[in-house]
């Protein structure tokens, strides 16, 4: 059962949410990047590694948690 704050969901992910997401480059250490998301990549609705997002800043990453 995936928890509402991972980036699992592609339904619990909306443009504007501020989140953490692990770019293809940190993918070896888990470093997270704070941003706001401005598309979502993943078309599927979950995907395990976490939802393929763009943030308003043109870095690209997987959601690994969604931040109030």
């Amino acid at each position: 059962m995936a928890n509402s704050k991972d980036g699992t969901n592609r339904n619990h992910i909306k443009t504007g949410l501020k989140v953490n997401i692990v770019l293809k480059s940190d993918q070896k250490t888990g470093r997270l990047t704070q941003g706001i998301v401005k598309d979502i990549l993943t078309n599927s609705p979950s995907h395990p590694h976490g939802i393929k997002v763009r943030l308003e800043n043109g870095q690209v990453g997987r959601v690994k948690e969604i931040l109030d």
